[in-house]
């Protein structure tokens, strides 16, 4: 299995295991992270059409934000299949393909979080300061906002590559098995890649704590005056704090799988198998698909959308005639 989010050393003795142990077992396991990833890139998608079809979607700082981290999500999970599959099969890539890559796996994997953090600071102007709420996210600012996620996102693994290409331009043809370790081949760029990450979690966590503490304070004293607005402000910050705990576990991928590479590689193929599905994707999966079901505006545009590609992909009933 590739590593697509983080630094992880693998052993030659490692690498030899997961080359050779094509069993039953593990073809099914690919089956079933495959179909995982078919259908939720499609679920994904079908979102993404939803809010596209309707130009009250286009238009608002929030469901901008949501189609962001629709695209976001997707993009991660079509990545992240493609480096699993290449790892399982064994397949060489060049250094400039794989570069790209994990450059792209790398940078929505960071955009996952700052996307957040941007949500969470809409919401809080929506419920803080609702009069100016539509003058300080308009949709060319929130536009600006995702712009600057991605060039925050991008950083960390754009340093590796530079500092290669700069080094050793021909090392990008080299054809390797596509991990993020094949672009970090000094000691320094790994802990460069720790620190980012570390500061980016408690930037991040920093700004959804404080946004979520305002939010309370506003919902407590909206409470008397508006309690239908106070009840959707405290499911909005319970909402985000889920979101929140999802985040943090694929933060926390990187660190088992450092932890897991000190086993036996017996274990070793099974417990990253596990983190991989557990850790990794299921949260990303789940994270938009909760919050764009909890959002009755768009679930119901969503519902709606459904049932009308149903009807079209059934049909009008064919009428026979009779002569």
């Amino acid at each position: 299995m590739a590593n697509v989010s983080g630094p992880l050393s693998l052993t030659h003795l490692q690498l030899q295991v997961i080359r050779l142990a094509i069993t039953e077992e593990r073809i099914f396991k690919m089956f079933l992270v495959l179909g995982i990833h078919v259908v939720f890139i499609y679920i994904n998608l079908a979102m993404l059409f939803t809010l596209w079809s309707k130009p009250s979607f286009r238009h608002t700082a929030r469901y901008i934000l949501f189609a962001h981290m629709l695209f976001n999500d997707t993009i991660h999970l079509a990545i992240t299949l493609t480096l699993y599959l290449l790892g399982n099969i064994y397949l060489f890539v060049v250094r400039a393909a794989c570069a790209f890559m994990v450059l792209l796996s790398s940078c929505t994997f960071v955009n996952a979080p700052l996307n957040l953090a941007v949500m969470s600071l809409e919401r809080y102007t929506a419920v803080c300061f609702p009069l100016r709420h539509s003058e300080l996210a308009t949709p060319g600012r929130t536009q600006l906002a995702v712009g600057l996620v991605w060039a925050l996102g991008v950083i960390n693994v754009l340093i590796d590559v530079c500092a290669l290409f700069l080094k050793e331009p021909s090392f990008f043809l080299t054809p390797v098995l596509c991990t993020i370790e094949q672009l970090q081949t000094a000691g320094w760029q790994a802990e460069k890649g720790v620190a980012l990450n570390t500061l980016l979690f408690v930037t991040v966590a920093a700004v959804l704590v404080y946004t979520y503490v305002a939010i309370m304070l506003e919902a407590r004293s909206a409470s008397s005056s508006e309690p239908g607005s106070a009840q959707r402000a405290i499911r909005t910050v319970l909402l985000h704090a889920l979101q929140l705990g999802l985040s943090i576990m694929s933060f926390i991928y990187v660190m088992l799988e450092s932890l897991l590479a000190k086993l036996p590689p017996a274990i070793y193929i099974q417990m990253r198998y596990i983190n991989f599905m557990v850790v990794l994707i299921l949260p990303r999966c789940l994270s938009s698909l909760i919050y764009g079901l909890r959002d009755e505006t768009f679930r119901s545009a969503f519902r709606q959308h459904l049932i009308c590609c149903s009807v079209r992909r059934v049909g009008p009933p064919h009428r026979s005639t009779k002569h």
